[in-house]
């Protein structure tokens, strides 16, 4: 990540999280110089994207092909009742840039594929898995892997939400999951339902994950499996 200088009008946007002991200019230097790939614009990109335009990542690209329905706004706070039948990247990317209009954003309304991927992955330091299906997430693992590129997952379903930092130096997602489930072995928030926080949740916690992966800073989840229980405000871990 090449190092750049931090502007007057930047170093009070960022004054606040520049006050704190441990997170110095170089920390947020790192992160200026960062570039993102967030795969996903729904309810854990939602809560993802806010916080790293916010905290100042410099450039981020957001993959995602769908639509915004009337069904999404119940967790995908970014996007309005008029946004409905528009495109999530597009909208989120407009978001984003009227939040932090120092950094970069690209919205690219398409999705993660076995063509695209290398190419999209190979382009960013650190990528966030915010999907909501089995095929993509092998496959950001798998590529992943083989360009020795970390990503942060997240995932929830129904009451409970889980996240991790998969990194070069640690274990993969098929370390956890080796083999992908059928789609019949585990049902859909359509089919299973969703309270709109809990996605958000998980997504802002993937970001603070990126975060603390790209400012240098150690973490439990870049160590192993973090779940978390919405109604029983539960936070456990599993060291892998």
């Amino acid at each position: 990540m090449p190092l750049a200088m931090l502007t007057d009008l930047e170093f009070e946007r960022y004054r606040k999280q520049l006050n704190l002991p441990e997170w110095r200019k170089a920390q947020q230097i790192r992160l200026k110089g960062a570039k993102v790939l967030v795969v996903g614009a729904g309810g854990l990109g939602c809560g993802a994207l806010p916080f790293l335009a916010a905290a100042g990542v410099g450039s981020i690209t957001i993959l995602d092909a769908d639509v915004i329905e009337l069904s999404n706004l119940a967790r995908q706070v970014l996007y309005k009742t008029a946004d409905v039948g528009l495109s999530k990247a597009k909208k989120a990317a407009e978001a984003l840039q009227a939040l932090n209009p120092t950094i970069v954003i690209n919205g690219i309304s398409e999705n993660l594929s076995a063509e695209n991927a290398s190419n999209y992955i190979a382009k960013h330091d650190l990528m966030v898995d915010c999907t909501d299906n089995f095929k993509t997430r092998y496959l950001i693992n798998d590529t992943c892997v083989d360009l020795h590129k970390p990503f942060v997952y997240g995932a929830i379903h129904a009451w409970e939400g889980q996240f991790a930092v998969f990194h070069p130096a640690g274990p993969s997602y098929r370390s956890l999951f080796p083999v992908e489930p059928s789609p019949q072995e585990i049902p859909s928030c359509d089919e299973v339902g969703v309270l709109g926080v809990l996605p958000g949740m998980i997504g802002l916690l993937q970001a603070k994950e990126a975060i603390f992966y790209l400012a240098g800073f150690e973490s439990p989840a870049q160590q192993g499996l973090m779940t978390f229980d919405l109604r029983e405000m539960r936070m456990s871990s599993f060291r892998l």
